[in-house]
């Protein structure tokens, strides 16, 4: 089935992290970080509040992208998502989430047509507000915590220092063309060129 909206939005994006500058360059806001390399390639500003998210709109390759970075804080991210959503009609293979990813190396990605939440706070928020696992995602791997007894939480919330922090600027950019591409492209391609 092709999905066309009319004069509404047909593709929606949901980068997740949490909002502040308490949270600016940690590990959970890798998906705040690629929405910002996005911003910045597109030259716009992700800054219209709605859904309880900042929302901007552009086109890419002639369809109609909200770009949002939900204001709910990580576990209930699926708030903001369900909310565009719903009020655009956008099904939920049209809804692209942008997230953390501890089991992948800092940089690496992986694209999936759908899948489980793997323990990710956000993701399992998104499952549960559109009922559905069948959504798209980019996963962007942020290192695992360096042994096991560490605190999950502390590790996801620290920031990333030196060539980790080079490095995920980088993991940021192509993630944002790892979005494009899984719009004008479809999934196989871009799975086949950014796992």
């Amino acid at each position: 089935m092709v999905f066309k909206s009319t004069g509404g939005v047909n593709w929606l994006v949901v980068f997740l992290g949490n909002p502040g500058p308490r949270y600016e360059g940690t590990r959970h806001n890798a998906g705040f970080m690629a929405a910002d390399a996005m911003a910045g390639a597109k030259g716009l500003s992700i800054n219209r509040a709605r859904f309880k998210a900042l929302t901007a709109a552009c086109n890419i390759g002639g369809e109609s992208v909200m770009l949002m970075k939900p204001q709910t804080f990580m576990n209930l991210s699926g708030e903001a998502a369900a909310q565009a959503a719903k009020f655009y009609k956008i099904p939920p293979d049209h809804v692209i989430v942008v997230s953390d990813e501890i089991s992948l190396p800092i940089g690496r990605l992986r694209v999936r047509k759908k899948g489980s939440a793997g323990g990710h706070n956000g993701l399992k928020s998104i499952i549960a507000c559109l009922g559905t696992e069948e959504f798209p995602r980019i996963r962007i791997g942020v290192g695992a915590p360096p042994h096991p007894d560490y605190d999950m939480a502390d590790w996801v919330l620290s920031a990333f220092k030196n060539q980790d922090a080079e490095d995920m600027k980088a993991a940021a950019k192509k993630a944002a063309e790892a979005v494009e591409c899984y719009i004008l492209h479809g999934p196989d391609r871009t799975m086949n060129l950014y796992n």
